[in-house]
Formats: C-alpha cells, structure tokens, sequence
C-alpha cells in the first residue's frame, strides 16, 4: 500500500502542467456546484421568508369557504380557550387575530383597489412585516388606534402624504357600503412595491366596529420556532377545535403554492446543474487518467513482468485519481467559502430590482450554504469520480506485459 501510494503521488506529478490543469478544473467544478446551490438557496429561503412574513406565517385559520372567497360573510369566532392554550405554548414564536377584507381607498384625486387588514399592532411585531416596516410616521399604538398605516407606493398612486385624510370604504356584513374617514399616521416601506400598493392596515377593533362584525375575525396566523415541524402542530390544532370541519387550517405551503413549486424547481436546477459539472469533469479525469496510462505502457508492463498482480496497477491508477480528487476538492471548498465570505452582505441585483420583485425576489440576495449541499457535492464527485477512474485503471490491467515492454 505504501508502495502504492509512493508510485501514485511521483506519477501524478510526472507532468506538472497536465495535473495543474486537471486540479483546477475539480475545484472550480466543486467551486461552481457550492456557488450555485449557495445562490439558489439564499433566493429561495428569501422568497420563502418573504411569503411568510408577508401576512401568511407558518400555519392559518379561517372559515372553510374565507380562502376562496375573502369576503365579512366568511368570517369567524376568535380562538376558544383551548386553541389559545396551543398558541401561547413555548414552540409558538408569535400569532395574531386579524380581519382581512377587500376594499377600496379613495384621496382627493385617485381611488384604487386594496386589501383592507385589521391588526393587533402589538401581535403583529415580530410574526409580519409590518410590525416593522413604518418608516415615515408612527406604527399603530393600540388596537382602537383611528389612524390607518399605507404603503410608500400606494401613497405616491393616491397622490396623498403623512397627515392628509383618506376614505376607506368595503361591504359590511349587511351587505351594503361601509365607509370611514382616515387620517394617514404611517407610510411604510416593503421589500416588493405590490405589498405596498395592495395592503392599507388599520386597528382591528376599529375595522371591526366600520365593518360590524362584532368580535368576529377573518384569520388567525401563527409563526413557529421551525418552520419544518408544522405536522404535530396542525394536528393538534385540529384536535383542540370542537368541529374542525367548520374551519380551514393549513400551513404555508397550502397557502402558498407558488412557493412550493419554485423550491421543486430549484431543487431539480441543482441536480441538473451537478450532473453537468460532474459530467465535464468527469471527461478531463479520465482523459488526464488515460494519457498517463498510455505514457507508462511499458513501465507498467515491466512491474507486470516483475510479479505486479493487475489488482495493484488498478490500485495504482485509482490512487492517483484518489490524489486528483481530494487535493481538487480541498481546494474548490477553500474557493466556496472564501466566495461565501465575500458576499455575506448579498448580492446587489438593484439594476434588476422590477424583474426580481415580480417573481418575488429580493434585488439584494444572501447566499446561503447548507451543510447538506457541502456533503453531498464532495461526496458525488470523489464517488462518481473514482468510479469514473475505474475505464484508466481497467485499461491498464488489461497489457500483456511482452507486448507493453516491447511498445514504443
């Protein structure tokens, strides 16, 4: 073995240049593999944060027919005891009541559709967006707070500003207009400029009385400590409601299908994307592996003379492929963290910002490098890659050793 290993690493370095160039090319193939996946998963755990705290959270409640057709008639109870027992537990990071109706907003020169919420502005703090998001103004002070918050885009299509009055007006639960008068407290600003022109947020207890609802709600939405271990919280959930067939209880994926597609989509990129790095390099291994088999036929025709069982030239070969590999590796890692390193505050896509946010993007993204990806990219192309090395060292097992002596 230590014979073995001594011939594999003199042999390697026979021909310097060769070897360099094959090095390089296995690290930037695991460097471009940890790149990527690092890319992609950075936009995709910011489209995922996105939608969750875009008013969706972990896991929602609502009346069975509310998610079809968002409108008072669909509204519901607030929590019993017993689910309120469930939402203070210690794995519940936060949760909030909410109404959430369509509407209309009108100003003194422009009127537009929105989406009329109704929050607990101290529930809100932590579980959305909004609870920090108002950076023009003041965030609503408590629950009967008569001021309404607006997006900095819906503000500028109104042709309002901080201080002016504003109607809102929607359909109450007679079926007939509600309206009311708002002064503009907040402005606040979102990370894509369609939440800002579709949400307008009052106080709930205030949409409540506009709306006469009495203490009826729209949803409930809770945020989890993990997001993947959703199951044993919606089942007890559905368990601590008396008649769960009269609500609607679902996580985010459900609520947003999108997301979970695109992350299907991301995850089949990948795999595509490793195959195709694996693939190229795969070629300059075993061409490399190939040519200095050829260049040693007859050394390795005189160690078959000399008592070498073919096993060892198979060992001998795939030692050097072993070399080839992990020296490759080492290096591609050292070039993915240090690329990880230099952009750990983002990637500015500003210039694209339009095109992002309209496939729910963020234009500054964070890489983001799951120890997963590491293992499995290192251990697919130093597996794949020694298989790879297996056709070289088959070949050179295969000369008879007179006939490669005698080989010029």
């Amino acid at each position: 073995m230590k014979l073995l290993t001594v011939l594999a690493w003199r042999n390697l370095w026979r021909y310097p240049r060769r070897t360099t160039i094959i090095l390089l090319a296995i690290a930037f193939g695991i460097w471009s593999m940890l790149s990527m996946s690092a890319f992609m998963r950075g936009m995709m755990e910011q489209q995922i944060n996105n939608a969750i705290h875009n008013l969706v959270g972990h896991i929602q409640i609502h009346a069975p027919e509310y998610r079809e057709d968002p409108v008072i008639d669909h509204s519901m109870p607030p929590p019993n005891d017993n689910v309120l027992n469930l939402l203070e537990a210690p794995n519940i990071k936060g949760w909030a009541t909410r109404v959430r109706v369509p509407g209309v907003v009108s100003s003194e020169r422009e009127s537009m559709g929105i989406t009329l919420i109704g929050i607990d502005p101290a529930q809100e703090k932590g579980l959305s967006f909004i609870g920090n998001a108002v950076t023009e103004g003041r965030y609503l002070e408590s629950i009967d707070d008569k001021g309404i918050i607006l997006g900095r885009k819906l503000v500028e299509r109104l042709e309002t500003r901080l201080g002016k009055r504003i109607v809102l007006m929607s359909q109450n639960h007679e079926n007939e207009i509600a309206e009311r008068g708002f002064r503009v407290v907040g402005i606040y600003d979102a990370q894509m400029e369609s939440t800002e022109t579709q949400f307008i947020f009052i106080s709930r207890r205030i949409a409540q009385k506009m709306l006469g609802m009495q203490n009826n709600i729209s949803e409930v939405a809770l945020l989890n400590h993990n997001r993947e271990d959703l199951e044993s919280l919606l089942q007890n959930l559905r368990t601590a409601i008396p008649e769960p067939d009269e609500f609607d209880i679902q996580s985010w994926q459900t609520l947003n299908p999108l997301v979970k597609v695109m992350m299907k989509v991301f995850e089949g990129f990948l795999l595509i994307w490793y195959l195709v790095v694996f693939i190229a390099m795969a070629f300059g291994l075993v061409n490399t592996l190939l040519m200095a088999v050829f260049e040693r036929t007859r050394e390795i025709g005189l160690f078959q003379a000399l008592g070498m069982k073919p096993r060892l030239i198979v060992g001998q070969v795939l030692f050097e492929s072993s070399f080839l590999l992990t020296i490759g590796l080492m290096v591609g890692n050292l070039m993915g963290w240090a690329t990880l390193a230099l952009t750990a505050n983002g990637l500015d896509f500003s210039q694209y910002a339009e095109g992002y946010e309209m496939a729910g993007f963020n234009s500054l993204i964070y890489p983001v490098l799951n120890t997963s990806d590491i293992i499995v990219a290192n251990v697919l192309i130093i597996s794949l890659g020694l298989l790879a090395s297996l056709y070289p060292a088959w070949r050179a097992a295969r000369y008879v050793p007179v006939e490669a002596i005698t080989r010029t």
